[in-house]
């Protein structure tokens, strides 16, 4: 075989692997064997290979049935530093140190990532009295005004998963640890596309979230300000609302402009659900 010839076979077998992962992240849930072959149109043993390979490099995942694969540890981790180190990063700092101008408090930018909240950016306030939390560090979903907005805008059948999973660990006497209790402001936060934490997971600091869209128009993050409750009450900080969704706005079309349109075929397309 001609150097010509292993190179064009390289860079096809590339693009494959490129393409089945692209199917399973858009999927909203772990992906078959079956449904990537139709969508990549590839025989049942390359597209195997494919995703064992995948999976052995930690990019994917395979469900304990091992007949499933959803997004590994790897590739999570690789998203996410993306988002952390993107061309456009400046931009949206600029964004929510504008935000932080205006409401006069922090304001942070955020992500889901697995089971919990990472930060990928944060502009704090000027006063004195404040947390200190650096882009990269990690909160509970179930008691953060962030994660519960996660948890709120997933399908219901991830949501379930998740939390069937997550430990509703106290951390102030207002966290909410029961189930039921959680599900149901789960359920007002999805309708009001609004979340607070009234001092849930830090006693005496309130904050309030609501979502940044992807390209797709999908919940993808969110944008949140959060201060002392000595300077700001609930009531105060919901009233900023408008201020936040202003930002929410600019940071979605900051994905507008970064994020390459999909690639045309059936191979950019999500897996379609089984009837």
């Amino acid at each position: 075989m001609s150097a010509k010839q292993d190179n064009k076979d390289n860079s096809s077998a590339t693009l494959r692997a490129i393409s089945a992962l692209e199917i399973i992240v858009r999927a909203d849930r772990p992906v078959s064997l079956t449904e990537v072959m139709a969508e990549v149109d590839l025989p049942k043993p390359t597209v195997y290979r494919i995703l064992a390979l995948l999976e052995h490099s930690g990019m994917l995942l395979r469900e304990p049935d091992g007949r499933r694969y959803t997004v590994g540890p790897r590739l999570a981790r690789f998203g996410t530093e993306i988002l952390m180190n993107s061309s456009v990063r400046g931009s949206r700092h600029a964004i929510l140190q504008r935000l932080v101008d205006e409401l006069g408090e922090t304001c942070n930018f955020t992500m889901l990532d697995g089971s919990e909240v990472v930060y990928l950016d944060r502009v704090e306030t000027v006063s004195p009295l404040r947390m200190n939390l650096q882009p990269g560090s990690r909160v509970p979903l179930h008691c953060t005004a962030s994660g519960k907005l996660f948890l709120a805008m997933l399908s219901r059948a991830r949501r379930t998963k998740l939390l069937d999973h997550l430990p509703l660990q106290r951390h102030t006497e207002r966290t909410i640890v029961d189930r039921g209790k959680l599900e149901l402001e789960l359920e007002h936060i999805r309708r009001r596309k609004t979340s607070t934490d009234n001092e849930e997971y830090l006693a005496g600091l309130i904050c309030v979230a609501v979502p940044v869209l992807s390209r797709d128009g999908k919940p993808c993050a969110s944008v949140a300000v959060h201060a002392p409750i000595a300077r700001m009450s609930l009531d105060q900080a919901l009233a900023h609302l408008p201020a936040l969704r202003r930002a929410a706005e600019a940071l979605t079309q900051t994905y507008q402009n970064d994020a390459p349109a999909p690639p045309r075929g059936r191979s950019s397309a999500a897996p379609k659900r089984s009837a």
